[in-house]
């Protein structure tokens, strides 16, 4: 089977394969895009061939989708897999694929109820995507059906989390008691990397992601969240000309801050912190309505000087407004008032806090000088680290309003900005 592979495998990947045959518990984990995925999806074929007729085979991830993008298309490309890719069908959507004529059932796991999907099964051979993103209580349920005896195996992948994270302090640190070997993997095991990509991941992750994902480090969430930020790099007093005016992202608050950012894309092909509005209650000492802050916002925009225009254009309509997923009043407020191009912001924290990270540390930031609320609040936002003593990556919860409404603007655009990273520049 392994002849099968176009790709070129390195020692380290070879010997995965062969020693997961017989592990009950076989540990992919390191930096990303280090040959995990492919080492791992090999054991997991050629365990699939040698699995008992008696028991299900399961494929886990953290939803549906995940586990569509992240292993069934590869497991499809003729490109990573070659004649074996023909052998795996599925339908999109559908909660099975049949993969060298044996049905596989998906499994998503975003939370604990997800264990009721497992509950009463006997599992043969179960895969895992991500293992640090499933619930503990998944974890445990998926390992009591793995009861075929001595032939029941879990293959699974993960990046690093923080050390007290419990898969690895209660498996990956106590492996020989639990039976779990575990494969440590960096990019220099994966051979078939070429030199610009590897430039473009290391631009793409910084600070705490940077030792996580490329050094592939289980590090503690601690200190400053934007360690990379730095003010003669950052801060800038004069603005080019604005090709698009892509999104402002607004964090709702009524006792706390209430901030806006407006983020601008330049005609050097940087992105922009242009502008800032915001309303602290407790200075004002005068709490506004909705109507009142809608009211504000859109005079703040109809403001906003438009940089490298003639004369002293004013006034900008950005493509998005993205609120604070929670503000549910605010947002009928501005779509009551027929204000254009309003949605929800993505607010997955974790996520949101690398994508700002990324543009700040590959350069591809700039913030104007007259955002002060939010060039006073980012370097002093820090990880909380009595969360990240229990296994939690939290930022503390204060002086996070401008950070919070630049974090829903630019995380909830990543997918059109990322691109326009200089990578060379970066490295």
């Amino acid at each position: 089977m392994l002849r099968d592979v176009p790709l070129p495998l390195s020692p380290k990947q070879i010997r995965s394969i062969v020693e997961a045959q017989h592990a009950p518990i076989g540990l992919w984990s390191g930096a990303v895009s280090s040959g995990k995925t492919i080492a791992s999806l090999l054991a997991f074929l050629i365990a699939l061939v040698a699995a008992p007729d008696h028991g299900l085979v399961v494929v886990v991830g953290r939803s549906l989708n995940t586990i569509e993008r992240n292993l069934i298309d590869p497991l499809q490309s003729k490109h990573l897999f070659g004649p074996l890719a023909g052998h795996v069908h599925h339908t999109t959507g559908a909660t099975t694929a049949t993969i060298l004529g044996r049905t596989v059932h998906l499994v998503g796991a975003s939370d604990a109820r997800a264990e009721g999907r497992i509950r009463g099964a006997t599992i043969a051979l179960a895969y895992v995507d991500e293992a640090t993103l499933l619930p503990h209580a998944f974890w445990m349920m998926l390992l009591s059906r793995l009861r075929v005896g001595s032939q029941s195996r879990l293959l699974a992948t993960t990046n690093p989390d923080g050390p007290f994270h419990w898969l690895r302090k209660e498996f990956i640190l106590r492996g020989a008691e639990v039976g779990l070997t575990n494969w440590h993997f960096t990019l220099d095991d994966n051979p078939s990397l070429d030199p610009g990509f590897v430039a473009r991941l290391k631009a793409q992750y910084t600070g705490l992601w940077y030792r996580r994902f490329i050094l592939g480090e289980w590090c503690l969430a601690q200190g400053s969240v934007y360690d990379m930020f730095d003010e003669t790099r950052h801060v800038v007093d004069l603005l080019p000309y604005m090709r698009r005016w892509t999104a402002v992202g607004i964090d709702y608050g009524t006792v706390n801050p209430f901030a806006a950012v407006l983020i601008g894309h330049g005609e050097d092909n940087r992105l922009y912190a242009v502008s800032e509005y915001r309303h602290d209650s407790a200075t004002a000492l005068r709490q506004l309505t909705d109507a009142e802050y809608s009211r504000n916002v859109r005079e703040w925009l109809a403001g906003v000087r438009r940089p490298g225009e003639h004369g002293a254009a004013r006034g900008v309509r950005p493509e998005w407004i993205f609120v604070d997923p929670s503000a549910a009043s605010f947002m009928n407020q501005l779509w009551t008032e027929r204000v254009p191009n309003i949605a929800p912001a993505v607010n997955d924290v974790l996520d949101g806090i690398r994508s700002v990270g990324v543009a700040l540390g590959s350069g591809l930031l700039r913030i104007h000088r007259s955002c002060t609320g939010l060039l006073g609040e980012l370097p002093g936002y820090a990880w909380d680290e009595k969360a990240a003593e229990r296994g939690e990556d939290k930022p503390l919860k204060m002086d996070d309003h401008s950070a919070d409404a630049l974090r829903y603007a630019l995380h909830s655009t990543a997918h059109e900005w990322r691109g326009l990273i200089d990578y060379q520049e970066a490295a």
